[in-house]
Order: C-alpha cells, then structure tokens, then sequence
C-alpha cells in the first residue's frame, strides 16, 4: 500500500496539478479573448465614456459630448521600473458603479456654494502575469471626465519606482491650442497660439530673461492644454487633479496623429516617481464645453480634491496688501543691501559693509507702505529684501543662501513690526529659498518660530533658481511633496501661504485653504523687464493656469511706461490702466496685490478708489462673455454685500460689450461706476488715458454698454441704493 501511494505521489497527483492549472489558464485565456465594455454617462447625459479591456487585457477609454465624439479610444496603464509592466494582461474581476449629488462650501473662492455631482465607475482589475489588483476610477461630470490609478496594499506589491505613464488623450482633430512649453522648472512663458500639429516648445529658447529652463522635449507642452474644436463650438481642457506624491503631469503632443500622451516629470536620475502601497495617483481630467463661459464656471477640478484638512478656518481670511516689491522690478532699487559677492552668512560683519543706496526694504520706507496701507485699508505690508544673503544669492548653486531670521542692518524688525501694530497693520513675511530647498527644509521651523514671535500672519514663498538638492527640478515628485509641506506646516501655525515659482495649482487650496494662492505662471513682474506680456495674455490664463486655482498675478499698475524712472527704459506693461482695475476681477485670487508705488496711487486717487473697493472674496460668478485669447467679461457678487463687480478685458483689438444685467437682484436698483478706456486710449500709444462716468437707475432690466479700446479694459462697481 505505501508503495501505491508513493507511485501516486509521485506520478498522478503532479500531472493532475498541471491538468487543472491548465484547465484554468485555458479558461481565463478563452475568458480574456472576448473584450469587456463599461459604459458611463454623466448626470445630464451628455458625456459618455466607454472603458474597454481588449482581448490582451490592455485598457482603453473614450469619450463622446453629445454624440460628438471628443477622444478616441486611448490607452491606460503604467510601466514600472525592473518589474513587469501595467500595460496589458488586465481582467477586470469587479465593477462599482455610484453617484454622488451633493453641495459644499468653500473658505473662500468665486461663489459661496459649489454643486458636486457626478456618476462614478469603479473597476478592480486583475494583473495576470503578476498576480496584482490595481483599480481604476472613472467619474464623469456634465463638464468632463476624470479617472485615476488606485493600488491597495497586497503582499506582492509593496514599493515600486514609476518609469512612465502610458495614458493618452486621443484627440480627434488639429484643434486650435493654447499652450506653453513643458518645462520642469518653469511656467513663465507667454502664451502661443497654434494648431496642434504646429507645436514646437524649442521656441521657448528665445526667453533669455527666464534663467532656468529645462525643456522636456519640442512636443512636450505644459498643462492645462486648453483647445478649441469644431467650428468654435467645443472647448477642451487636459489637467490633473489633487497632484500630490507624484510627478507633475505635461501633454506630449503627436503633431500629426495629435494623440496626447501624459509625461511625468523626472528627477535627475531619470525616475519618475517612488512609490509604495496603497498609493492613489492624482486625477487626469477632461473638461468638454460647448460655451467658453462654462469653461471658466468649471469646479470639477476643486471637487476632485479631499476638503478642507484645517478644522478651524475662521483665521483664514482674503485680503489685499501693497509692499516694497514693484520698485526692486521697475524703479531701480534692489534687494540687496550692499553691492558685494562671495558672501558667507556666518563670516560677514554686516555693519560693515558699505551700503549701496539703493535698498529698497528700509525702516523708514516699510513705514511709508504701513502708512499707506492704513490709511487705504489694505491689511497687509510685504517686504521683499529685509534679510540678510540677497548679494550673491542667485546662479551660484550657492546652498546656505539665506536664514529666514537676520535683518539687514537698515531694517529695525522691532521697530517696523511695531509700528505696523500700532497702526493696525499686517506685515508679510517673505521667505525666498533661491531654489535652495534643503536649506529652507532645515531652516523652516525656525523662520516660522520667527514669525510667530512677531506676530506675522502670511509669507510669500519663492524658489528662483535651480533646485537643490541637485537632483530634483520644481515639478518632480520630491519638490511637489514640499510644496504640500509647506502648505501643512504653515496651516498647523495659522499661517496664510502664497507660493511663487511652485508646481501649477491642481485643485489643492481646497484641502489646504490656508494656501490662497501662487503664482506659477508668467506674471506682471515680466513687464518690467523682458518682452513683457502681450496684451492676450490676460485673457488666455483664465482658460488655462487658473483653472487649476487662484493666481497672484500682482496687478494694479498705473505707471504705465517705465521710462517714467529711467529716461532709457524702453519697458512698459502692455495694458491699458483701466485694464489693470479690471484684472482684480478677471484674474481670481482671495490674495490681491496693489502691486504700483504708493506715490503712483496718490497721483491717481480716484482711479484708485476701485482697487480699494474691490473685494477678493465672491458669493456669486457670472461669467458673461468670453472667448480664449480674445475677450473676458465677468461679473461677480460681493460676499460681505449686496454690490457686484463687472471686469471686461480684450487683446489687442478694440472691442464692444453689450452686457446684459439680469443676475442682479429683481426689483431692485443700482448705481454703476464705470473706470474705462478714454477714447484715446491705448495699451501702447497712451495706455493711462481713463475715464470714470455714473450711471443711475441700473436695474436687473438693464444693458450696460462698455467700449474698450486695444490692450484695454472696464472695472464697474454695481452698488445697490438702500
């Protein structure tokens, strides 16, 4: 007997194993060659995506608006680094479909409360040839289509390194785009405006005044890529969502096929991302509109974000401020106090050193903003320059650059810190990394204890320069993660942050709202001394970098041309000045700079009342007339009061606006002040050239006429009578 069951052991049970591990190959073969389709629709059914897994277990997805088809069927999927890929053997072993129909309320932003409703599809999917799950997630709103990579943990899959991503966007046409070369360092370009088969990043070579560049290739383009389709009838915008432990996402272009592949910044050493179970990635989303005014009204990406992780947010408040900033940029003073180089912050004698003259941030010129600020009603003061290392802190790939806490020696922080107290005023912090993260990351505890000894209630943030530790660019992984840490830290010291020269917003100032705003783009700086913005510029950022989250784009200039400082300036900003009142309006952010010299303001008062009029926070966004690249006009509600803001911007073209005024309250009536273009004006040839006029007996039955000449703009305040 012991002999038949050895014999057995040995022979038949082995083969019947093999029978039955055939069987059950053959049968997820035979299962696997026929395709599985999902289907999803949006709430209002005019969005429709089908997801299918082919025969070899690759995923595909499309979508329809309409029964216009908007994307092709494009692939999904990720390559891991040594290890078998996520690019096809998929079986999808469970489906979860849901809904949501619901509303929030945001801290601050451009209405008081935000719809969130979709349709959502979710698929466990089975990886044959290693035996791991990844689920993907699909949710479809009236205005696009969102999806992202979920892996849970599982006992053989637990840190993985990302060596691509393999989702594609497959258009269907040559749309017309608006777009800026992808750049891991950078979004400070202009604006172009092409087909998409006539992409080329390599032109960005030719901006000499961005000092770090690195190109990612001449297809790569930044994202949002915001397109028009059809006959100008369809609007479309590729983006991501709560970008955080992971790569930056940019859209790699096929200029004949004008398939869009999604490319993920890299480190140095080529890796895209580390990562380690369960990770979710960020979304990747879709916006589809008919309107180009729905573009602009879009909240899926804030409703593809976790809410708020603060608690308490009663200490978050927007605000507008002024500071010793516009000067250093455009009226020769400098953030350095003495003209030196090869400085070492714990080997110099500051008192020693011979002043330049020039400094901008002293005692007693941070005393006339506080002044300014006060008698204005302006919350806070920035003071750009006030800490010592500004003489040799950019280019260098200089490491212990600056410490957050030493002042130079004509900037009395007690003295300047009390005074604006006593005065009822704010002072922002300004803490300038030039790019040397390491130095900030060890450094950032004891620059917050600094401001919290002074009472000091917001800091700007910047990183000009290239990233150290050396091995990171400002979009990969390491540096988005300290971004975010950022935003935590200052939010654990009811800090407000605003952050320049920092990954394009995704959405993630709803889950942080203590982070008002960035910068991340091309701003008013650049008019003071480069090529500057053309005067399109302003009306294609709403339909691109802003539709990921507010921008502090430092508006409000009245001193036009900058020959005004320097008879030999051959700069100025390519607006007209009514266009910068304007901007307070089109160009959202809860953070609001008067970005001009007070001196500037004092000489134009009564320009200057609609900047101090102007609020930053909205319980109501109107979004009346607009066309990406050409013209913008919107009007948006007070949340404090019954008064609504219109602001109307154009290109370089003179243009008319017939603005009908029905969203203002029924039955009631309203007196509007309009700050508009002079019939002379013009953004090149006499760009200061306003006019301010009243109109009485504005009611909702109302059309409001403006006439903005080129490069220029119309700020209206809609006051209702009591």
């Amino acid at each position: 007997m012991h002999n038949i069951f050895n014999y057995l052991n040995l022979v038949w049970f082995p083969r019947i194993f093999i029978f039955f591990a055939f069987l059950i190959s053959f049968t997820f073969r035979t299962e696997n060659l026929t395709a599985q389709h999902y289907a999803l629709s949006s709430p209002d059914k005019n969005l429709n995506s089908e997801i299918k897994i082919t025969p070899d277990g690759s995923i595909t997805y499309s979508l329809t608006f309409k029964d216009r088809k908007v994307l092709n069927p494009g692939s999904l999927g990720l390559n891991l680094k040594n290890q078998p890929d996520f690019s096809n053997g998929f079986l999808a072993v469970s489906e979860e479909k849901s809904s949501q129909n619901n509303s929030w309320e945001p801290v601050w932003g451009e209405e008081s409360t935000i719809i969130n409703h979709y349709n959502q599809l979710e698929l466990s999917l089975s990886h044959a040839q290693t035996d791991r799950v990844i689920h993907l997630q699909f949710r479809l709103f009236d205005d696009g289509l969102a999806f992202r990579y979920h892996f849970p943990r599982q006992s053989n899959l637990s840190y993985f390194t990302i060596a691509d991503e393999l989702t594609t966007f497959n258009l269907m046409e040559n749309h017309t785009a608006f777009w800026i070369p992808g750049d891991y360092d950078t979004n400070e370009y202009p604006y172009f405006t092409t087909k998409l088969s006539e992409i080329d990043a390599t032109r960005a070579q030719h901006f000499s005044e961005i000092g770090v560049k690195n190109i990612v290739g001449e297809n790569v383009v930044q994202t949002p890529l915001t397109m028009i389709g059809g006959d100008k009838d369809l609007f479309i915008s590729i983006h991501e969502a709560a970008l955080k432990g992971y790569p930056a996402m940019y859209a790699d272009v096929d200029r004949s096929t004008f398939s869009v592949k999604a490319e993920l910044a890299h480190d140095k050493n080529g890796n895209k991302a580390y990562l380690q179970t369960p990770f979710t990635t960020p979304w990747r989303v879709i916006l589809v509109t008919e309107q180009p005014e729905d573009l602009l009204a879009s909240r899926t990406i804030l409703n593809l974000n976790e809410p708020s992780k603060i608690e308490d947010t009663d200490w978050i408040k927007p605000q507008k401020y002024v500071g010793i900033w516009w000067e250093m940029h455009a009226a020769g003073k400098s953030w350095n106090y003495a003209d030196v180089s090869n400085i070492k912050l714990d080997q110099v004698d500051w008192d020693t050193l011979k002043p330049n003259g020039r400094h901008g941030a002293t005692t007693k010129r941070a005393k006339t903003y506080i002044d300014f600020a006060a008698d204005h009603g302006f919350e806070s003061v920035l003071i750009e320059g006030w800490n010592v290392g500004w003489e040799d802190w950019y280019g260098n790939g200089k490491e212990e650059v600056f410490d957050f806490v030493t002042p130079y020696p004509d900037f009395d922080v007690k003295k300047v810190t009390a005074y604006a107290k006593k005065k009822g005023v704010k002072v922002m912090m300004h803490h300038e990394t030039s790019g040397s993260v390491t130095n900030f990351e060890r450094r950032m505890d004891e620059a917050y204890d600094f401001m919290d000894n002074y009472g000091y209630e917001s800091v700007k943030t910047g990183y000009v320069g290239g990233i150290i530790p050396r091995s990171e660019y400002h979009d990969s992984q390491w540096m988005v993660d300290h971004f975010i840490r950022v935003a935590e830290k200052t939010a654990e010291r009811n800090i407000l942050l605003n952050s320049h020269e920092s990954t394009r917003p995704t959405g993630l100032h709803r889950t942080w709202p203590n982070w008002l705003a960035s910068e991340s783009a091309r701003g008013n700086e650049f008019n003071a001394w480069s090529s500057g913005n053309p005067p399109e510029h302003e009306t294609i950022l709403p339909f691109t970098r802003i539709l990921g989250g507010p921008m502090d784009y430092t508006p409000g200039i009245f001193q036009i041309k900058l020959d005004y400082y320097n008879s030999e300036s051959p700069w100025q900003v390519k607006t007209t000045l009514a266009k910068q009142l304007a901007l307070y309006v089109t160009i959202y952010s809860p953070l609001q700079m008067a970005a001009d010299l007070p001196e500037n303001y004092e000489r134009f008062p009564d320009a200057f009342q609609f900047i101090k009029d102007v609020p930053v926070d909205w319980s109501d966004s109107r979004y009346l007339d607009a066309f990406p690249g050409d013209y913008i006009a919107i009007a948006r509600k007070d949340k404090h009061s019954d008064n609504w803001f219109i602001g109307a911007i154009t290109d370089e073209k003179a243009r008319n606006f017939d603005l009908n005024l029905d969203f203002l309250e029924k039955n009631s009536t309203y007196t509007a002040i309009i700050y508009g273009d002079s019939e002379d004006a013009h953004w090149k040839e006499n760009p200061m050239s306003y006019e301010i006029k009243e109109l009485q007996e504005i009611t909702s039955q109302s059309n409001l006429q403006l006439n903005l000449k080129p490069g220029g703009g119309a700020a209206v305040m809609l006051k209702k009578v009591k």
